[in-house]
């Protein structure tokens, strides 16, 4: 079975979001947690890195709260990745009021550091998951998403 970096990321989300009594896991932890689960190493490395840049990225969401009124345009590997409805999918969470143009950077940018290819709707929801659970007073939206996420019709049209 080949895992993808998502895959793993899925896994410590899974295992972790709702140990709450629990101290957040060090970065040793957590590898040999993913070792134990049987991921290779390389996926590990790669998972353990995006982290770190959902972390460290939560300046760049920052620089784009006052925006709310911004135009979002994509660039040539944007476009690349993200096609028609990956956008649409974005503007719809938007619209809902899930994603704030800060977190829409984020999310994009930690899509694009998955080095998957063309970016669809169920990497879209889960990396949205990730972000707002990672990010301190998006309760709310994050509920929001996660009965999206785990809803059995999908919520919205093309």
């Amino acid at each position: 079975m080949k895992e993808t970096v998502l895959d793993v990321l899925m896994y410590l989300f899974e295992s972790f979001v709702d140990s709450e009594d629990e101290p957040e896991p060090d970065r040793n932890e957590l590898r040999e947690e993913l070792i134990h689960a049987g991921f290779g190493d390389r996926e590990i490395d790669r998972a353990l890195d995006w982290l770190d840049g959902l972390n460290t990225n939560t300046n760049l969401a920052e620089a784009y709260s006052h925006q709310s009124t911004a135009f979002r345009v994509y660039d040539a590997i944007e476009l690349e990745r993200f096609d028609a409805s990956a956008r649409g999918y974005l503007l719809h969470l938007e619209q809902l009021g899930i994603l704030a143009p800060a977190q829409r950077e984020l999310v994009i940018d930690r899509l694009l550091a998955l080095d998957s290819g063309e970016v669809d709707i169920e990497q879209i929801k889960w990396v949205v998951m990730m972000v707002l659970f990672s990010q301190p007073g998006h309760e709310q939206a994050y509920a929001q998403m996660e009965d999206l996420v785990f809803a059995e019709e999908p919520y919205w049209l093309h």
